[in-house]
């Protein structure tokens, strides 16, 4: 914990005495580690003077925060009307057995992060897959998942 801890200090230390700043302090301890680990967490209830309870029920409300490490490849697949009916669930179920993972897990070795999305925008594409940020109509999961366990990196 100490170099969790220390570099969170760091961190909160630029925020003291100042208000409203829990989301930011949120973003950047992300920003540092990838997601908020618990020992940040109590770090920061204790350098900001605010509880646990309150700290939890913050991070949780955002959907951008993470309480788990996250993958180095996001793969998100769209499960929105549209890519729904055009195969959606075909597509997950060719990324979860390639990856061997479920909706909302990561790998052990921290390569991929597999996430379903209620919509990205792109329905005259559907089906969708957005891997680190970039948007690809993907009609056969096996030849996006080549791709990526041939990248180490594809973002």
């Amino acid at each position: 914990m100490n170099n969790i801890a220390e570099r969170v200090r760091e961190i909160v230390g630029g925020y003291k005495n100042q208000d409203g700043v829990l989301v930011q302090v949120f973003e950047d301890i992300q920003d540092e580690f990838g997601y908020l680990p618990e020992d940040a967490l109590r770090v920061i209830s204790t350098e900001l003077g605010v509880s646990l309870a309150e700290i939890y029920g913050v991070a949780s409300f955002y959907a951008r925060f993470y309480f788990t490490p996250r993958g180095k490849n996001i793969v998100r697949v769209c499960t929105g009307t549209a890519c729904y009916v055009r195969g959606a669930a075909r597509i997950l179920t060719g990324f979860e057995d390639g990856l061997g993972l479920k909706d909302g897990e990561t790998s052990p070795d921290l390569k991929y992060t597999l996430e379903t999305v209620s919509c990205v925008g792109c329905c005259a594409l559907a089906p969708v897959v957005v891997v680190n940020d970039k948007t690809q109509r993907v009609l056969d999961s096996s030849k996006l998942l080549s791709f990526l366990k041939r990248s180490e990196n594809v973002g």
